[in-house]
């Protein structure tokens, strides 16, 4: 299956925004095709192109979208040395999923399902059983981690069927919410040194005849944010992680594959009006929304009572030739969310869902002081933010 016409689309259509490859060339395709491999029970090859290994590796890079790594192969020049073998050898990317963003690309990984069926369709997002706006990183306010996700992980699964499970981290995300209903299974090794990661992966790796590890590091994302994505410190960061994914590759045991990739890319959002545009000042946009959830460049608008179809028409409006701008059902209808939507994950979706087209952000000075104050953004459906790699190193 081909990937969506990226640059070839024209804003305001929803039939123009370039929906994830879910089933064919996603994040939540990946582990159930590697496991499929492995012989775990209930899972297919959804990503035809990967070839089977007895022990597999999935190196996340948290932020490292196709485009960013493409455009500084001298920052990176041993990740840049594998994009020709992305996905199996085609030099194609894979697609992150709908929204762009961390807590959603995580839950798809781990899962192994998209985000209409794991239920963390944003960066925040409103909890239908208390009307509170629920954050899927921080896991604020606190909600059954599993009453949220019920699904199992690929990682269980896989170490229910005998294989060996690892997820080798930063110390802090062991206990985390998001890590039990997206990460857990098998053993969780805390490691504070990217250095220490990558040689505790390989370990884990050659500690059975059948393994699946994954491994991650976040400072690529967090230097993005905070400086953007063409700063010293991004291509610090990238430098570093590069010597880290090497350093990983020269380390695996045999009959391995590693699988470098990301939860998504990210781009520079400019600090003018016409990019930044502030809802909280905004009287237009205000009108009739009781709370304003997911992040910048991919909205959940969530309406008073009876003003879901207003909201609509005004958003539309008003942002228009910049975003795309769907009811609920028109995003659902659209695939945005994947094939199916949970019957519990329905009403955490928007009334009213706004994703960005333009290098443009729907900020919120005074409710998201913090957010709304970034370098560096993502979440939206372009090809700069969805576009994540797959590259590919065997032993």
């Amino acid at each position: 299956m081909s990937l969506p016409a990226w640059d070839d689309v024209e804003p305001l259509a929803l039939d123009t925004a370039p929906v994830p490859a879910y089933g064919s060339g996603s994040l939540a395709d990946l582990l159930p095709t590697l496991v499929a491999h492995q012989g775990v029970p209930g899972h297919a090859p959804a990503i035809a192109e990967l070839a089977p290994a007895d022990r597999n590796c999935v190196f996340l890079i948290d932020g490292l979208g196709w485009e960013q790594l493409k455009a500084h192969p001298a920052e990176a020049p041993f990740l840049s040395s594998l994009l020709a073998g992305s996905r199996g050898g085609t030099g194609q990317p894979i697609t992150a999923g709908f929204p762009a963003t961390t807590a959603t690309s995580l839950a798809s990984v781990g899962t192994g399902l998209p985000p209409g069926a794991h239920g963390l369709p944003g960066y925040t997002v409103r909890d239908p059983a208390t009307g509170e706006l629920m954050n899927q990183l921080r896991w604020n306010p606190w909600t059954d981690p599993h009453a949220w996700q019920p699904h199992p992980t690929v990682f269980q699964q896989a170490h229910e069927a005998g294989v060996h499970t690892a997820q080798v981290s930063a110390p802090g995300f062991e206990h985390t919410p998001l890590t039990k209903i997206a990460l857990s299974g098998g053993t969780f090794r805390g490691r504070l040194s990217g250095e220490d990661r990558m040689d505790l992966a390989a370990e884990q790796l050659a500690a059975g005849d059948r393994s699946l590890v994954y491994t991650y590091y976040a400072e690529v994302d967090g230097k993005g944010h905070r400086f953007g994505v063409d700063s010293d410190d991004w291509r610090g960061q990238l430098m570093y992680v590069d010597r880290l994914a090497q350093r990983l590759a020269e380390r695996l045991p045999p009959r391995s594959a590693l699988y470098v990739t990301a939860d998504h890319g990210m781009l520079d959002i400019p600090f003018d009006e016409r990019s930044r545009i502030d809802f909280d000042e905004d009287w237009e946009l205000r009108a009739g929304v009781a709370h304003l959830g997911g992040e910048g460049r991919a909205r959940h608008v969530y309406a008073v009572p009876g003003a879901q179809n207003d909201v609509l028409t005004v958003w539309r409006e008003v942002l228009g030739e910049q975003f795309w701008v769907a009811s609920r059902d028109e995003a659902i209808n659209a695939g945005w969310f994947g094939p199916h939507i949970d019957q519990r994950v329905y009403e955490r979706i928007g009334d009213v869902v706004a994703a960005a087209h333009d290098d443009a952000a729907i900020i919120a000075t005074r409710r998201e002081p913090n957010e709304s104050a970034l370098v560096g953004m993502h979440g939206s459906m372009t090809a700069v933010e969805q576009l994540v790699p797959l590259l590919e190193v065997r032993s």
